[in-house]
Order: structure tokens, then sequence, then C-alpha cells
């Protein structure tokens, strides 16, 4: 270990000479002459050296650690047969990707039981009981995934239809003709945006047998992932990332200037088709909640139901009230809340989210690196299910 923390310093030390030298030695243009490149060329060789120097004595030091293990622990249950449970995504308690998938993640060691979960990316796509606990952690980061439909998409893009026009009946004569009514159908597609975190994990605590590697990657890659989809399926534009529901939602203008009364609470209300009323919830940040509390009926008593439940939302004229920091604050014509079934927002989360163990980018601080990539994209496909209060402007 101290050899390895020696040449890890020493790698280090001469990175920074090379790239001191680098910054001093190139002209306005950004070019190095003739000897000064080749300079520069042998640091640079005596560095990708000393990280291979390091990966061998690494590599050397988790096989060892590995065979100790083996060797001072009993085996106390019946061997698994090795079969169809190598599958990442199998329904069965896949015992060998598993292991084999941490220990890749924790020690390095990557066998042939990874090779069904590689994905294009070059990442290992996460067992299935690990990915459960990441998508409970994602939904406990991101209200819209606990009011949205979330679906599985393999790949490429899912076209939804959507009935943009319905067909009527009519009443017809006695010696009357039917008249031929078509329903019209439009497509919503759901892509694939790319979004992405790394997160830097020291040796010492990887090694420390009491560390959760998966707790702790499953909690801070979901409040990270978590965090940022909720922004933008919230408020999203679309451009490089899903579109929110506030975009694209119906807006209801306020009538009342910059505050909000219970009369603006009421007519988005009843803006809403009553068919979709039996499931609505409302949406707002938590200073419109302040607001909503404030307000009081035409009978004067207040809207504002508490909850006196742990776990369960408020209620606003008897609909659940979630809140997000993301839905904009009160102020002159900014969309402030929403109310509708959101079911009808949906999100596509495209194959398995993938982890990748980063072993050379942070070594000079002796830290190892785990990058997640999900693909996702969500979409309100049926705008009318959601209607917007946007606030009025002061006169």
């Amino acid at each position: 270990m101290e050899k390895i923390l020696s040449l890890r310093e020493e790698r280090s030390k001469l990175w920074d000479t090379a790239t001191a030298f680098l910054k001093c030695k190139e002209d306005e243009s950004g070019k190095l002459s003739a000897e000064d490149s080749d300079v520069y060329a042998k640091m640079e060789a005596d560095v990708l050296d000393l990280g291979r120097q390091i990966e061998r004595l690494e590599r050397a030091r988790d096989i060892t650690t590995d065979i100790a293990n083996t060797l001072d622990n009993p085996i106390l249950n019946a061997p698994v047969a090795h079969n169809a449970l190598t599958s990442p995504h199998s329904n069965s308690h896949n015992i060998p990707y598993r292991a084999a998938f941490w220990n890749a993640m924790r020690y390095k060691m990557v066998t042939n039981d990874l090779n069904t979960g590689v994905d294009s990316q070059g990442g290992y796509l996460v067992p299935d009981e690990f990915n459960g606990f990441l998508v409970k952690s994602l939904t406990e980061h991101n209200v819209m995934r606990q009011l949205a439909r979330v679906i599985q998409t393999s790949h490429g893009s899912l076209q939804i239809p959507i009935a943009s026009a319905k067909g009527t009946a009519a009443w017809i004569n006695e010696v009357g003709t039917i008249p031929v009514s078509d329903e019209e159908f439009g497509q919503v597609t759901l892509g694939a945006h790319k979004l992405g975190t790394m997160i830097k994990v020291s040796h010492e605590l990887l090694n420390d047998s009491e560390f959760s590697v998966e707790t702790f990657l499953a909690s801070d890659f979901g409040r990270r992932i978590g965090t940022l989809e909720e922004e933008a399926f919230i408020i999203g534009d679309g451009k490089g990332k899903p579109t929110g529901a506030f975009t694209s939602a119906q807006t209801v203008k306020s009538g009342s200037g910059a505050d909000l009364t219970f009369d603006d609470v009421m007519t988005l209300y009843h803006e809403l088709k009553s068919p979709y009323r039996s499931k609505a919830v409302f949406l707002c940040n938590d200073m419109t909640v302040k607001a909503l509390r404030q307000i009081k009926d035409n009978s004067g008593q207040y809207i504002w139901a508490e909850s006196l439940t742990a776990g369960t939302p408020s209620t606003l004229i008897g609909h659940p009230v979630y809140v997000s920091r993301f839905v904009p604050t009160i102020e002159s014509g900014a969309k402030v809340m929403a109310f509708g079934d959101f079911s009808h927002y949906w999100i596509g989360d495209r194959q398995g989210r993938t982890f990748e163990r980063l072993n050379e980018l942070f070594a000079h601080t002796d830290q190892v690196g785990f990058k997640a990539v999900q693909r996702v994209d969500g979409k309100l496909v049926l705008p009318e299910a959601v209607q917007v209060l946007q606030m009025g402007t002061d006169s």
C-alpha cells in the first residue's frame, strides 16, 4: 500500500510539472516548438508508465485480498448453480451478476458474469434489486415520479398515439343517413435525453467493510438525478431535456393581479374538465402553500385542510397538495400552481441505469470515481388533463 501511495504521489508531482511546462512553453497560438514538444511527450509517457505500474500493484493487492478472504472464510451454504441467473434483469434473485457487479464497483474485479450487463457506453447495467432501490430513491427525491405514469422503453423513441379529435354520434330521422364521424389521431414522441453525475470515494472508505457501497450510491445518485429530473419534469423546455408539465399544460389566467385569491383557486378548479377532477391534485411551491393556508372561502372558512396522518398530503378544497421547489413563486406573470391528473404526464426510462468505476481519473488523490448515466424523457401527453394558474400583472 505504501508503494502504491508513493507512486501516486510521484505521478501527481510529475503531472503537475508537465502541465506547468506546457503552460510556460506554449506560444500565443497554443503551439510548442519541436524541441519542447519532445520534452513534454517524454513527461507524458513517464506519467502513463507510472499509471500502469500503479494498476499492476493495485491488481495484485486486490487478488491477494480476495484469495485471503476465500481461504479464511469457510463455505457454509450449498453451491449456487451457474445457469440462467447470469442475466442482469432476471426476475429471480440474480446472485452471480449481483456479486460480480459489486465486486467490480468495490474491488475493480471484472468477471465473465458481467458480460450480459455491459451497455453500449462501457458501463454496467445495475442489478434488478439495486435498480429498484435506486428508483425508490429517485421517487423519494422527485415528486413527479410519484404522480406521473412511468414506463420502461428498451430502445429508440416511443410513439404515443393521442386522439386529437373525437368522433360524435347524432340523432337520425327514421329514414335518415347515419353520418360518418371519425376519430383523428396525433402522436407524442418520448425520446431519451441523457443525464449523468459522478461521485468520488476514497480507497480507504471502499475497503472499509462497514461501508455500504450500494446504499451510498443509491442515496447520493438518487438525490442528484432525482433533483435534476424533477426540475425538468416541471419546467423543462424540451431542449436536451424533458418537457415540463408547466410548460405544456393549458393555462388559466388569474383575474386578481399578482395576489392569490379564493376566486383564483376556484377558477383553476373549474377550468379543469370534470372527468379529470376525480384523480386531480394540486402542485405548487412552499411559499404558495403559505399563501393558500391563509385563504378563506366566501363563508369565512379556511380552504386548506392540514393532514393528520404522517406521509399523507394536506388538501385544498378536498384535493391533495404536493410541493416542489421548482414550481415558480407568486409574482406577476408567473405560473404558480397546477391542478390536474398527472398520470397523463408520461416518464419514459430507457433501458436500465448504468454505473462505471473510474480508477485513473482521481488516482492522484487516492480516490475512485463512480459515474452514473440515465436516459429519460417526459411529456404531458394530454395537455387538457392539467391546468396551470398564471398570475396577472399589476396595473
